[in-house]
């Protein structure tokens, strides 16, 4: 077995200049997100800088994604404070550790679901309610951050507490870091609103103009750091800023491993393995369509397992795929990992010995990076297209929204999925059951319904557009007893077969107990175009024995034989 990833084995040297600027231009990015998510996270800013260099060479090695962009994002932030709060005082070596350990144990999920292949769980949150979750939870670190725009200290357990408490502290708010805080979010927000147009107006190419429009946090940090340094804005205007930032690279350990612990964190660990891989495997799949590439759900396990093991043992936290990096990454020329590696390296630099530079950084500039990047997560037309289109999908994900916002990010992802689930077992126990006809001329047969059709005398032809189980299948022998007591005269009742893939024990029970029904009544069951699957099953039961011969390939067949049957009485 080859352990070299075959990006590697297959590089080609013309790749090179687009993985190298790509690595540059993300590090650029990726320095202020890494300390703001530090913060929203509630660890010291260095823990940030650290959960972005081994978590990116790891999964440069196991991931399939050639431009995913994987280090600290807003929602896993948001999860690992929710989770680690109620346990230790932020920003505490206990914190730290506990942040290390959830990131080992949210790691060690991934890899274990990946070894036993289990990419699928990619499909298993359903867009509305991962739109809802992150919706939800962008609304809650947006709120969350306004206490740092306004220099006070304001806290709550849910959103509407935390505007309570905001909104008593006005009073108390700091001129000048509000000053700063206001002219950063406004800064941001018209750099990426009309930059890039702008920009694309002066003769730059749109791909450049829309890679400048992103760099702008780093320019807000640049400039603030270097204001507040010469004026000590620190020290005259109470500016609070990021302070020493400890130099040098991290030290490798193992996450203090307790028992306690490991019952507190296993939940929020298994959410943020799903959550995080559930948005990276997005990310990444459209990207790599742009390209004609594709992504193995698979090796996305194990890339982000391993990216998140080597976070925790080199003092990080919870990591995935980040969806502006990584389309920075992409429209920067990334054509491999390498970009990513490129970014580590430097990013193992800017660590071993440019931390100092942060000492003026002030906070709120960070929290005015938080805000303005949570925002446009917001995803308001998702919400709109679901109300048209499906309203039960659009419950979905305001339900997930509200419960991220009033309860918190675990029960708010938790009433996704239930919703979800919910929805789906609703919908199959309701399957779409149809009364059939031939079209005139035709050997087609549609819905009398909805269709100009034919029918035969005697005969009823049902076709059920869904596979038969426990939760459904009496709904199906309800709706065929309703129809036989309506037409007395019936001879042959023909169950269309075309959608179902899959009968349970349960349906199979229901099916025999109607097939013996109707006999008892003088009319004969017949069924039409059974998948082969399903056919192999029932040919094994009393039921598949009774219906011998009265299994057809088409619905013509079996309407020919109705018909036959009826002419011979």
């Amino acid at each position: 077995m080859n352990i070299v990833p075959g990006w590697i084995r297959s590089y080609q040297k013309p790749w090179l200049s687009g993985d190298a600027i790509a690595g540059v231009i993300v590090t650029v990015m990726l320095i202020p997100q890494s300390l703001a998510y530090a913060l929203l996270a509630g660890l010291p800013p260095q823990v940030g800088l650290y959960a972005s260099i081994l978590p990116i060479l790891a999964y440069a090695l196991l991931g399939s994604s050639m431009t995913l962009a994987v280090g600290p994002v807003a929602v896993a932030s948001l999860m690992t404070a929710s989770a680690l709060q109620p346990l230790a005082v932020a920003g505490s070596a206990d914190y730290v550790a506990l942040a290390m350990l959830l990131s080992l144990l949210s790691g060690g999920m991934l890899l274990l679901f990946g070894a036993l292949r289990l990419g699928f769980m990619a499909h298993f949150l359903s867009h509305p309610v991962i739109s809802g979750f992150i919706s939800g939870s962008a609304i809650l670190i947006a709120v969350g951050q306004v206490k740092h725009l306004l220099g006070v200290k304001a806290g709550g357990t849910n959103v509407l507490d935390t505007l309570i408490q905001l909104a008593q502290a006005v009073p108390h708010t700091h001129g000048v870091t509000l000053g700063i805080g206001a002219g950063s979010v406004l800064f941001l927000w018209l750099a990426r609103k009309y930059l890039a147009p702008w920009l694309v107006r002066a003769g730059v190419s749109p791909k450049l103009a829309d890679i400048a429009s992103r760099l702008a946090p780093m320019l807000a940090v640049v400039v603030s750091t270097a204001l507040v340094a010469a004026l000590r804005w620190d020290q005259t205007a109470g500016v609070s800023i990021v302070g020493a930032v400890p130099q040098g690279l991290p030290t490798l350990a193992l996450p203090k491993l307790s028992l306690p612990a490991i019952e507190q964190l296993w939940l929020p660990a298994l959410l943020i393995s799903l959550v995080g891989f559930v948005e990276s495997v997005s990310v990444a799949q459209s990207l790599a369509l742009q390209r004609q590439q594709r992504i193995n759900p698979n090796r996305e396990l194990l890339g982000l397992g391993a990216a998140n093991v080597a976070s925790a043992l080199s003092g990080g936290f919870p990591v995935t795929g980040g969806f502006a990096r990584s389309v920075v990454n992409f429209a920067a020329g990334a054509n491999t990992p390498l970009a990513g590696v490129i970014s580590a390296v430097l990013m193992g630099v800017v660590i071993a010995s440019l931390t100092g530079l942060f000492h003026y950084l002030p906070q709120v500039v960070l929290a005015a990076t938080i805000i303005v990047a949570v925002v446009s997560l917001i995803d308001i037309q998702t919400l709109r297209e679901a109300w048209r289109y499906d309203k039960a999908d659009a419950m979905s994900l305001l339900a997930t929204a509200g419960g991220v916002i009033a309860l918190g990010v675990e029960v708010g992802i938790l009433m996704g999925v239930a919703l979800s689930l919910g929805t789906l077992v609703w919908r199959s126990s309701h399957p779409h059951i149809a009364v059939v006809g031939r079209v005139p001329g035709t050997e087609h047969f549609r819905n009398v319904a909805r269709h100009a059709v034919t029918t035969e005398p005697g005969l009823i032809a049902v076709r059920v557009d869904e596979s038969l189980y426990f939760a459904n299948s009496d709904a199906l022998l309800d709706r065929v007893e309703q129809l036989v007591a309506a037409q007395p005269d019936t001879r042959h009742v023909l169950l269309v077969c075309s959608a179902i893939n899959q009968i349970d024990t349960t349906a199979l029970g229901v099916l025999t107990d109607l097939e013996r029904s109707l006999a008892q009544r003088g009319t004969a069951l017949l069924l039409a175009e059974v998948k082969g699957p399903v056919l192999d099953r029932l040919q094994g039961t009393a039921l598949g024995q009774r219906l011998e011969g009265r299994i057809f390939l088409s619905t013509h067949a079996a309407f020919e034989h109705a018909r036959q049957a009826a002419s011979t009485v």
